[in-house]
């Protein structure tokens, strides 16, 4: 019963296969093989339009990188206050982008509220140099509390974005989850409505090691290559990121495990909310699900083979919970059985 993180789950059988036959023979480094080329073609097709890929190694590099691309001196990016890239990269965005600021913005379920956001911006006047430029928007799809954007929230901001003429990025650190979630095509979630540039991520989703920082206009991507070998994130032997790519597209199977990965949470979700002991924070409909339970209870299923991470709630919700409860943070994968999920439900009962 293995709910600690998506990132614990092994590669697809496909990918593993892709990646041995690729291992044979010989093919020009340094994202130059016909195998390079093949994919960033597919990553064409799946955005509707030509797109600047680059492949790298980790979601905080393309992350890192790609909001370093786009900064300016004394640049600020906005941020939900519980983003990865804000709480969880160690200051990679702060120090790629040579010293640019990440400013939090508050907003219920990992959102970010968008009159909260133009307040934020509202901060940083062009004509006062001392408090820097606003330089970009970053949302993070799906959110860290399993949320997702929907194409009119993301409109949205993407409208505050230009409004300030400000870049806007999506952290696709679970892309394939929201995409599922919301029924849309990636050109639908992202270039359509706005969004510039995404971190593009399949290690979470049955990868061994396949992130990718996609900008949906090349011409907005031109120093990304020296951005990229900068930062040690340029791959001599890239075809091994591209082998994986290559297999998680075919015949649509990146969508078909974050289908699974998400009914996996749906399944979990609907046994919490029947059991005694246990209740939603809030329901999600990605991958991610948020349980409330006593720490006896926790420790209880621990004891019993369970593994999962104890979370901080949210502000908004941490005055609701008792004195002796904690808040839970549940993953599901591709790899997540039904089995697994209704072993965990019965530890609730």
């Amino acid at each position: 019963m293995i709910f600690t993180s998506d990132n614990w789950a092994g590669a697809h059988p496909a990918i593993s296969a892709s990646l041995t036959t690729h291992a044979a023979g010989h093919a020009s480094a340094y994202g130059t093989s016909d195998l390079d080329r093949k994919v960033e073609q597919t990553f064409n097709e799946i955005f509707g339009r030509e797109v600047a890929v680059f492949f790298v190694g980790t979601g905080t590099a393309a992350n890192a990188l790609g909001l370093s691309a786009v900064t300016r001196p004394g640049g600020v990016t906005f941020c939900h206050r519980e983003a990865h890239v804000l709480v969880d990269e160690c200051g990679a965005p702060e120090f790629f982008s040579q010293g640019a600021r990440l400013a939090p913005v508050d907003g219920a379920e990992g959102k970010m509220d968008l009159r909260q956001l133009e307040a934020q911006i509202g901060r940083f006047p062009p004509d006062f140099v001392h408090g820097g430029q606003p330089v970009a928007i970053t949302l993070t799809q799906a959110t860290e509390s399993g949320t997702v954007y929907s194409a009119d929230e993301i409109r949205a901001i993407s409208g505050i974005a230009k409004a300030h003429g400000l870049a806007l990025h999506m952290d696709g650190a679970r892309f394939a989850n929201a995409l599922v979630a919301l029924d849309l095509t990636p050109a639908q979630m992202t270039a359509d409505l706005g969004v510039d540039f995404v971190s593009f991520g399949g290690t979470k989703n049955g990868c061994w090691c396949a992130e990718a920082l996609v900008f949906l206009d090349p011409a907005a991507a031109t120093q990304v290559p020296y951005i990229r070998k900068r930062g040690a994130q340029l791959f001599s032997k890239s075809r091994f990121i591209a082998a994986q790519f290559d297999a998680y597209f075919q015949d649509g199977l990146w969508l078909e495990l974050a289908r699974h990965a998400n009914r996996m949470a749906a399944r979990l979700q609907d046994g919490i909310e029947s059991a005694e002991h246990a209740r939603l924070g809030w329901r999600s409909p990605a991958n991610e699900t948020f349980p409330i339970v006593s720490r006896q209870r926790a420790a209880e299923m621990t004891a019993k083979g369970a593994k999962f991470y104890e979370w901080h709630a949210p502000a908004s919700l941490a005055p609701a919970l008792g004195s002796d409860e904690i808040m839970l943070r549940l993953v599901t994968s591709f790899a997540t059985t039904e089995d697994e999920v209704d072993r965990f439900v019965d530890l609730l009962q």
